[in-house]
């Protein structure tokens, strides 16, 4: 899947919110080819793991490497912090063939208010950038996106990497090692109108895919008490309010339990030419409907092909909530994930001559 994010927030909720002893596992620096990309992270306890850097024999060294942390007396600093290297092929024997570097960074109880701010940020659509020293038992250090000091001990501005590189392994000029690892907020964001069972079956679907979700009902009570972790929620009398303040490229989905709201959602959005996608629930019929009253609204018709409707990849046609709910949840993968392919990414970072020596060896 093309990466439309850097920062797992299964493994920061477990981070900020946990004071059981636990050990976050960043994919620090990756050179050819590898199962996941640098800023990928898990968190590992004793007993427990969240999100992933790819499964197979790496994943596994991750755990054994992060439960032996986890045996020694916190503090040590073979206790807290590590930086281990992997051939993937010769040490491995994983197919990908690349090299693999990994931070491992011990997170003690107090280290909550650090994730915490982290993820505040990140539900709110702001990045940040952390600076880990990987030398000894130093608190990480936390930077706006700007690069400019929000906490810890750290210089007041963070010298950046490049444009585009949202993890990196820095060496300072006394041969020490540093992780330096940029929050993203998830790129893609879903403004979805209506929580009924429709609704509620999507947002458990999108609940760890790649994206943020306004969850949007006048009705308070629709909402469940616990939410994922990349969902916010508005409840309003005026929706069609979000849409007028909604980013460029956001995408929209409109189902509510209201026809007249439906459509006058369908009108707010159309009026705009900037989303990624939007999508109105309904069949054929009222497909049709609703491009006769848009077109007396004075939408173009030229204009009504953006509109999906009805919802969801063709050839699945059951209506149970979980069903369409899968159904959507590919069909915006398969739009977000063009979109991501038509913009320019930085170049994978190379293998050096010793490097593709040790992965054919």
């Amino acid at each position: 899947m093309v990466n439309t994010m850097s920062t797992p927030l299964n493994a920061l909720t477990a981070a900020a919110s946990k004071t059981v002893p636990r050990v976050m596992v960043t994919v620090a620096q990756v050179a050819g080819s590898a199962p996941r990309e640098a800023g990928a992270k898990m968190l590992i306890t004793q007993y427990h793991a969240f999100d992933t850097i790819g499964g197979g024999h790496l994943e596994m060294r991750a755990m054994d490497i992060a439960r032996e942390m986890l045996a020694l007396p916190a503090g040590s600093p073979a206790a807290e912090r590590r930086l281990e290297r992997f051939p993937l092929g010769p040490s491995l024997g994983q197919c990908c063939g690349g090299v693999v570097h990994l931070s491992f960074e011990r997170i003690p109880p107090e280290a909550g208010e650090h994730f915490g701010t982290v993820l505040k940020r990140l539900r709110e659509g702001q990045a940040s950038w952390r600076l880990v020293p990987l030398h000894g038992t130093g608190e990480p250090t936390l930077y706006d996106a700007d690069g400019l000091l929000l906490s810890g001990p750290g210089s007041p501005v963070l010298t950046k990497p490049g444009p585009g590189v949202e993890c990196k392994l820095r060496i300072d000029d006394h041969g020490k090692h540093w992780l330096v690892d940029s929050c993203q907020p998830h790129r893609q964001h879903l403004i979805l109108f209506g929580a009924g069972h429709v609704g509620a079956a999507i947002v458990r679907a999108l609940a760890e895919l790649p994206c943020q979700i306004t969850w949007v009902d006048e009705r308070d009570d629709m909402f469940p008490s616990v939410l994922p972790a990349n969902v916010r929620i508005e409840a309003t009398d005026t929706p069609e309010a979000l849409v007028a303040q909604a980013a460029p490229g956001t995408s929209f989905l409109v189902l509510t339990h209201s026809h007249a709201l439906d459509l006058t959602l369908s009108d707010h959005i159309m009026r705009r030419t900037d989303f990624t996608w939007f999508g109105l629930i309904g069949s054929a019929t009222k497909r049709v409907s609703f491009e006769r009253r848009l077109r007396e609204r004075g939408i173009p018709a030229d204009r009504l092909p953006e509109m999906t409707c009805p919802i969801g990849i063709p050839g699945i046609v059951d209506k149970a909530p979980a069903v369409i709910a899968i159904s959507v949840a590919a069909q915006l993968l398969q739009v977000w994930e063009a979109q991501a392919l038509a913009q320019p990414r930085e170049a994978p970072i190379a293998m050096t001559a010793a490097e593709r020596s040790e992965c054919t060896a």
